[in-house]
């Protein structure tokens, strides 16, 4: 299996759905990363603060040389952490993560969280375009951000972000940031997909679609995340639950069943206190 692509506002491709890495280190890393490379997984997602960049690295160049694959096939996508985004700083820090990857460049650069507390985004972003113009990175982007963030950054730099990876699952529908990113050509890519211990399967509109298709709950909400036009990015350690991830381009919701699976949004969604506008994380 192989996932279908989707092309950013720079120009790239991007896998339709990836594979998630938190919190997976060390041989328990390397084992699902190249099961999910076997799987057919073509976008890897870490960042600095997940504290396995090495190892997703190491698993990949090791699956692309043992296969016998250009390193063009894979998008390996990492996160700058907050403590890192004084402008020398965010240059410093990418450029530490392409050497602990190990993998000649950077596919995919976001910034984790904006820290609007700190209120240092705006030259964390700086830092990620002159890393795209050293081609130490490919494509840059954000995660956490509002259309605050992102209208601040895209003023100050005249860069428009290719990505905002958020927190969008049936839960918390991201309707409002889905418009915002529409309007500016930014990819949406959700963490969380399937919302982790909350995920709604037992929820009617998700167990009733599921059983009209013949498919898993986990499929169903995929498949949904994949037709608003997200990016999902799960994660599983198990070769047989990372199959069946990826397997959801062989069937089609109906327009109702989209519209009930949107309908369980609830305004306190979140999987926790993970407001862009008041979380840090450094």
């Amino acid at each position: 299996m192989t996932a279908p692509t989707r092309t950013l506002n720079d120009g790239q491709e991007i896998p339709a759905i990836g594979f998630g890495t938190y919190p997976l280190k060390e041989d328990e890393a390397h084992a699902a990363i190249t099961s999910a490379l076997d799987t057919g997984y073509r976008l890897l997602d870490s960042a600095v603060n997940y504290g396995n960049e090495a190892e997703v690295g190491k698993a990949a160049g090791d699956w692309l040389k043992a296969n016998g694959v250009d390193r063009s096939e894979l998008t390996v996508q990492t996160k700058l952490p907050g403590r890192h985004h004084d402008y020398e700083s965010a240059i410093a820090s990418g450029m530490e993560s392409m050497d602990r990857m190990g993998l000649g460049r950077i596919d995919v650069l976001l910034i984790h969280w904006p820290n609007p507390i700190t209120d240092k985004y705006r030259d964390a972003w700086r830092g990620l375009v002159e890393l795209q113009r050293r081609d130490v990175v490919r494509t840059i982007g954000v995660s956490n951000f509002t259309d605050e963030h992102l209208a601040n950054i895209v003023d100050d730099s005249g860069v428009t972000p290719a990505i905002n990876q958020v927190e969008l699952h049936p839960y918390f529908v991201q309707e409002r940031m889905r418009a915002v990113h529409a309007e500016r050509g930014i990819l949406t890519q959700s963490w969380s997909p399937l919302g982790k211990r909350q995920a709604p399967f037992d929820e009617p509109p998700v167990a009733d679609a599921a059983a009209a298709h013949g498919v898993t709950p986990g499929q169903v909400i995929l498949r949904w995340q994949v037709q608003l036009g997200n990016v999902p990015v799960p994660k599983s350690a198990t070769p047989e639950r990372q199959a069946t991830n990826l397997d959801v381009f062989s069937f089609e919701l109906t327009d109702a069943e989209m519209a009930a699976i949107s309908g369980l949004h609830r305004e306190d969604g979140r999987l926790f206190d993970g407001d862009p506008n008041t979380h840090e994380e450094m």
